[in-house]
């Protein structure tokens, strides 16, 4: 595993010393710290400030129930995008190809439940195996023949809207049966009724029971991770800014769970991109695969002396952003209810970009799924808050430009001022 170095003393990413062992039980531990690390919660700050600015000038639109359950409908493929590139910018590759990809395996699944009368489920499956094949193709030239990602997959966006075009014939197929367009834009049934909120109206009681146990399940793992820090004499957030943060969590997400029990309940995609960001960040904190992700994106060289099957570890990243890419393709085609050429044109650029945004670093090495998914939904703000104050097109891609220009140069001025320090 790749080494950190903290206040002299190197450490493994787990916290462990590094050379083995269990700290001593007379280590002097580091402490707490008041002070906000920058690197890792300025992302959160400024998707907040991105929030309030579009909710002044929307005159508190932007923060409407309807609205709100139509940013996480609209951008939904995107964000399931951006778990899998995450994954490969850790990893210190890149994929172009995401956005073809999309497009083809929508067409697969048209064609195979519109003209071939596959039952969905079984077309559901066989899309996504072909997503695990694609991924496959691209994860051997560039794992095991040593080809650079950016250029398998840059042919890979031309040859797979190419199939794309040959599958559907340059036109569109559709419509798609009722359970696929239900995964894509229906929303959770009231199974308890509704409950009044006083001045709110009512909402729904399960999605806010939801929305509860998903605070108490953050705030459980949270603590469980401070408290084995503080096991392995790591420093930690004071306790009073521990609470503040998790208390900022809390009125997030009731914020949104509140206004989505107003509307329509929570949409079935934002439950099925739930499940997915739990399943990725126990995959890369808590399992031996994603920190060999990470080791790889640290130093390749030294993971690879260190016993890491790189290429394995390299083709299978390839293979899940193949599967994620069918899982968006399927999404988005039932939110159009047919399959297009021109599906998923610039999605491996958002996808990218929500990478960077959320924290990704350019070497490799550093990320989280959850930056990721807030980067992706800072698109998604600053797209649909512009689109409500009638900003032209050109306006903004200007303005997500110099976002992301912001992230990265901001990501680059944090590493150079922790070395300075360090030094």
């Amino acid at each position: 595993m790749m080494a950190e170095t903290t206040s002299g003393k190197v450490t493994t990413r787990e916290g462990a010393p590094a050379g083995g062992g269990l700290p001593s039980p007379r280590a002097k531990a580091p402490g707490t710290r008041l002070s906000v690390n920058l690197r890792q919660s300025g992302i959160y700050v400024a998707f907040a400030l991105i929030i309030v600015l579009f909710s002044v000038l929307t005159g508190g639109e932007l923060l409407s129930p309807q609205n709100i359950s139509n940013i996480m409908v609209q951008n939904s493929y995107v964000l399931i995008l951006s778990i899998g590139m995450i994954l490969i910018i850790i990893a210190g590759h890149i994929d172009l190809s995401v956005g073809s990809v999309v497009a083809l395996c929508g067409a697969i699944a048209a064609v195979l439940m519109v003209e071939m009368d596959t039952p969905w489920p079984l077309a559901l499956l066989v899309t996504l195996v072909a997503g695990a094949l694609i991924g496959a193709w691209q994860g051997y030239w560039i794992a095991y023949f040593g080809i650079p990602a950016f250029i398998v997959t840059l042919a890979g966006m031309l040859v797979f809207r190419a199939l794309t075009l040959t599958v559907l014939g340059n036109q569109g197929i559709g419509p798609f049966p009722d359970e696929v367009r239900t995964l894509s834009n229906g929303f959770l049934p009231g199974y308890l009724g509704n409950i009044g909120l006083g001045p709110l109206g009512g909402a729904d009681l399960f999605t806010l029971l939801l929305g509860l146990a998903a605070v108490a399940g953050t705030v459980g793992t949270q603590w469980r991770a401070r408290q084995g820090r503080i096991g392995y004499r790591q420093q930690v957030d004071a306790l009073p800014l521990f609470a503040l943060k998790m208390a900022a969590v809390a009125v997030v997400v009731m914020t949104v769970v509140v206004q989505l029990a107003r509307f329509k309940n929570l949409p079935w995609v934002l439950l099925l991109l739930a499940l997915l960001v739990l399943g990725y960040t126990l995959l890369t904190n808590r399992a031996v695969f994603g920190r060999h992700i990470y080791a790889i994106g640290g130093n390749v060289h030294a993971a690879s002396l260190s016993g890491i099957n790189v290429k394995s570890v390299t083709f299978w990243i390839f293979v899940n952003m193949g599967v994620l890419s069918a899982l968006a393709g399927i999404i988005f085609a039932g939110r159009l209810n047919q399959a297009g050429p021109t599906a998923g044109n610039g999605f491996e650029l958002d996808a990218i970009a929500a990478a960077f945004i959320g924290g990704a670093a350019v070497q490799g090495g550093v990320g989280k799924v959850v930056g990721a998914i807030t980067g992706g939904l800072i698109m998604a703000v600053i797209n649909n808050g512009m689109s409500l104050i009638g900003a032209p097109s050109e306006r903004v891609m200007l303005f997500k430009g110099l976002v992301l220009l912001a992230a990265v140069a901001f990501d680059i001025w944090a590493k150079r001022r922790a070395g300075a320090s360090a030094g």
